[in-house]
């Protein structure tokens, strides 16, 4: 074990990996590669930014503090986690990897395997949350949140073991006959265990979903409501995204395991498809706070309050001449159910548009 160990440090070992799994090592940086890691950039900033505006919301309005939200919040929190380990990620690809030692790689792909997962992990929780809200049962009383924080807890936990199993010595490090192909460190047994526990995941919210799905179906028109509906359509939606972005990853990973060294081609494009997941953690916050008004209110004040020629209350602002703009409502007036107006409306003297 400890000579497994002292293999960590060694700077010629990622090459010597890369030399076996790989048909051609990538050692100069091509414009169209430089263009597409550009990209890969610019989309997860985007990852970063929609998913710090959707804490923020959840954060500071006491009417998201409940169960759904506090999910909700730790699935943005994981999604903007998983887009700046995504960018680590592709500043250290390329001909950047050579130069790498065992323990960096093991630090760089890691990363991305524990947001990832954590990311999987919290729409599964979101999965049960909802299933016990339409089966109308009271699992999270204010005297049962530790539950809940638990079960976050446990989430993140079992994400930091799944990826960190390679670096505590599940890899292939002095057995390159057991190498995958797609992460020349990582062994296949290991990437067949992720895949196995994903795809159980997976079915496991199909199944949440479908039961929720039957629930509503068969249930009398005051349990079917017009938000019931909207609700089951916010979750198919989201299944069938989630299904879209990972599928691939899941099958190249299941491709590698299953094919010898050097005799699935397709395995040396194996970043194109994880870069395809990677939209999962881009659509995840649009999907959550478009299907909900209340959320996608509060995440979007921040950038009205950027907007230009927005000043303080009552105030007569710059543009079309007798127009006032009235506050947006506050999380207290939400709890309280006021009919407040909900965004900026106009007034033209004493009628309102």
């Amino acid at each position: 074990m400890g000579s497994l160990y002292s293999e960590y440090l060694n700077p010629n070992k990622v090459q010597e990996h890369y030399n076996y799994t790989k048909e051609t090592l990538e050692t100069q940086e091509t414009t169209s590669r430089q263009v597409a890691s550009a990209f890969i950039v610019i989309l997860c900033c985007a990852i970063v930014v929609e998913n710090l505006l959707v804490l923020i919301a959840v954060a500071r309005n006491s009417k998201f503090h409940s169960a759904m939200y506090l999910f909700l919040g730790n699935l943005a929190a994981s999604d903007l986690l998983a887009g700046v380990a995504f960018v680590a990620n592709t500043l250290l690809s390329g001909s950047v990897t050579l130069r790498l030692t065992p323990v960096q790689w093991f630090a760089r792909e890691g990363s991305a395997f524990i947001t990832l997962s954590a990311s999987v992990f919290s729409l599964l929780a979101i999965a049960i949350e909802r299933h016990v809200a339409i089966a109308k049962v009271k699992l999270y009383g204010s005297d049962k949140s530790c539950r809940m924080l638990l079960l976050i807890g446990a989430s993140w936990l079992i994400s930091l073991v799944l990826g960190g199993l390679p670096i505590l010595g599940w890899n292939c490090l002095g057995h390159l006959e057991a190498c995958s192909t797609v992460l020349p460190l990582y062994a296949k047994h290991y990437v067949l265990c992720v895949v196995t526990i994903f795809s159980i995941i997976l079915l496991a919210i199909v199944a949440l979903y479908v039961r929720i799905y039957c629930v509503v179906r068969s249930s009398h028109a005051d349990v079917a409501a017009p938000q019931t509906l909207a609700l089951l359509k916010t979750v198919t939606i989201v299944l069938g995204v989630f299904i879209v972005c990972w599928l691939p990853a899941f099958s190249i990973l299941l491709l590698d395991y299953a094919c010898p060294v050097h005799s699935c081609p397709i395995l040396y494009k194996a970043h194109y498809f994880f870069a395809f997941s990677t939209l999962n953690s881009l659509l995840n916050p649009v999907i959550y706070t478009w299907r909900s008004r209340d959320l996608r209110r509060e995440v979007l004040r921040p950038l009205q309050c950027w907007r230009p020629g927005v000043g303080v209350q009552g105030r007569r602002l710059g543009g079309t001449p007798g127009h006032h703009l009235l506050p947006l409502r506050s999380s207290s007036s939400l709890e309280r159910g006021m009919h407040m107006p909900t965004s900026p409306t106009f007034l033209e003297g004493n009628t309102v548009v």
